[in-house]
């Protein structure tokens, strides 16, 4: 099993974000993680990724124990986040802002592997001199992803990718994420628009209110009428 994270506990002060969440991604697979807002999604993948301090629990990544570890010390085993709202530095070029997922390595394969991905996504090409702040929402996004696929992940952790995007370019993302996962890169994704989700990925886990509520197949949770009802929402909802 590629990541395994067993009873993982996470406190703000009095807030209990997180409580005794376990799950496991394998190697190749799209895992999701559902739920409605203020469910600990968010707070769940910063504590794998490292970025939040569990106050409980372990994380084993790759057959090793990484509940310890830095969070830059986590991108270098191969285990990277792209946040919600994507955090780019708008005041950046494209292209600088594309180099900072490769801030863990060096030499002439980062500026190949660069080149790659602005290859991959000709929009930020025809923009990697221009600050960031002139690209839409979606072209944003698929700079994040850039940014993160430069450090080379074992497995990409998404958190809530279509927020903000038109129909149009959620299409396209979702169409990307598969891509990545056929070329080989696990993925763990935090998303909630459920149908397009749960239509990508092979398995799934409901939290509400920072506890695992549910788990199964894809197609186990999208055919469970009472549980889309009570945490997931509808579809129409979450497109």
């Amino acid at each position: 099993m590629l990541l395994e994270v067993a009873g993982l506990d996470l406190r703000y002060g009095a807030t209990h974000a997180v409580k005794g969440v376990s799950l496991t991604v394998g190697e190749g697979e799209i895992v999701t993680v559902l739920g409605a807002n203020g469910a600990g999604k968010s707070s769940l993948l910063k504590a794998i990724a490292g970025a939040e301090k569990p106050t409980g629990g372990t994380i084993q990544f790759n057959g090793r124990d990484i509940t310890g570890r830095g969070a830059s010390q986590r991108v270098r085993d191969g285990l990277v986040l792209v946040p919600e709202g994507r955090q780019i530095f708008v005041s950046l070029s494209v292209e600088e802002n594309l180099l900072m997922g490769a801030y863990t390595r060096s030499g002439a394969e980062v500026a190949r592997d660069a080149e790659e991905i602005f290859d991959r996504f000709p929009n930020l090409e025809a923009r990697r001199h221009a600050p960031a702040s002139v690209l839409s929402g979606g072209e944003q996004q698929m700079l994040a992803v850039g940014r993160a696929l430069l450090a080379r992940p074992k497995l990409m952790m998404l958190d809530e990718p279509s927020l903000g995007l038109s129909p149009i370019v959620v299409d396209q993302l979702f169409d990307l994420i598969a891509e990545l996962n056929a070329q080989g890169l696990s993925i763990l994704l935090v998303e909630q628009n459920t149908q397009m989700a749960l239509e990508v990925a092979s398995r799934g886990y409901v939290l509400e209110l920072g506890a695992l509520r549910a788990e199964g197949t894809a197609e186990e949770l999208a055919a469970d009428a009472s549980l889309v009802e009570a945490y997931l929402g509808n579809a129409e909802d979450a497109a």
